[in-house]
């Protein structure tokens, strides 16, 4: 299970701004069909934060039903560890299969209070855990020594790796060994990290374009680097939309463009508009129109 591609998927919207759970099941099933291993819904990607309790249970629901049974993580990332340990209970009671938990987005807790709040989360839960290290975006670094804190509950059993220094996927295996699943998190450096050793890769251009991302993943698996870094190189200006104060707004630009779907977001965001639309518009329509051949991969 905690190997692979898992897409950090969108959640879609009517226009009415409630949750169309018609094009989510549509867009999941997409990425399941090419070739992508899990999901995880309501991440940041997924607007989680603007998301009810209810909401998620929900988006989780729907992309249970378009998995075809490969696993899918709620994300965990209330603002308080009461809260967040009421989730992690109601993810467990609806089928989740694990949670990906983001140490508190309000508070920034320091080590101490990092682990209190995930060994709560793990324990309420009591799933598999994908433990959401991103100091850029949520200001808390949950660094290898936090992890080795964690190391005696086999319920943590992977780490998002999301502080934007492609030295922290080595510095992990150094001092953890073969404890934890390493996941790439930063779209731009997915390469890098899978070079060095990374199991899996969570995946946000990967809903607009999920037979690339599938096949970078599968190539470098197979030692193929010189494929993998040709396709890497094609798809590196999208993977840049992905390290973006913008990032929902651009990614559901791409899911428009590339399969489809639409940009609609919950407000306080609202989609692109004016000249950083364009931008990213072409840059989007740059890449789709060079589009690599896709290899053949046993």
């Amino acid at each position: 299970m905690w190997k692979g591609v898992f897409p950090a998927v969108t959640s879609k919207f009517d226009e009415a701004g409630a949750l169309d759970h018609r094009e989510m099941r549509r867009c999941f099933s997409l990425m399941v069909k090419a070739g992508c291993d899990g999901l995880i819904v309501c991440g940041s990607l997924g607007e989680g934060s603007m998301l009810s309790a209810e909401e998620k249970l929900a988006v989780l629901a729907t992309a249970r039903d378009a998995a075809a049974g490969k696993p899918v993580l709620l994300t965990v990332n209330e603002a308080g560890t009461r809260e967040a340990c009421a989730l992690a209970e109601a993810a467990a009671r609806a089928g989740a299969d694990g949670l990906m938990v983001v140490p508190s987005p309000i508070y920034h807790t320091d080590e101490r209070e990092t682990v209190h709040a995930l060994r709560a989360v793990a324990e309420a839960g009591d799933l598999p855990v994908m433990i959401y290290s991103n100091r850029v975006a949520y200001r808390v670094d949950v660094t290898p020594a936090i992890m080795a804190a964690l190391a005696d509950d086999s319920r943590f059993v992977a780490i998002k790796e999301s502080s934007d220094d492609i030295r922290r996927t080595t510095e992990i295996f150094n001092a953890l060994g073969s404890r934890y699943r390493v996941f790439t998190g930063v779209d731009n450096l997915a390469f890098e990290a899978l070079a060095a050793g990374a199991d899996g890769w969570v995946a946000g251009l990967v809903v607009a374009f999920p037979e690339e991302t599938v096949a970078i993943y599968r190539l470098m698996q197979a030692g193929r680097h010189d494929e993998a870094r040709a396709m890497y190189r094609w798809f590196r200006p999208l993977l840049d939309l992905d390290v973006s104060t913008y990032l929902v707004q651009n990614i559901k630009l791409a899911e428009t463009l590339a399969i489809g779907s639409n940009d609609r977001v919950r407000p306080p965001r609202l989609p692109l508009n004016g000249e950083r639309r364009k931008k990213v518009e072409e840059i989007i329509r740059r890449a789709m129109a060079t589009r690599p051949t896709l290899p053949e991969i046993e």
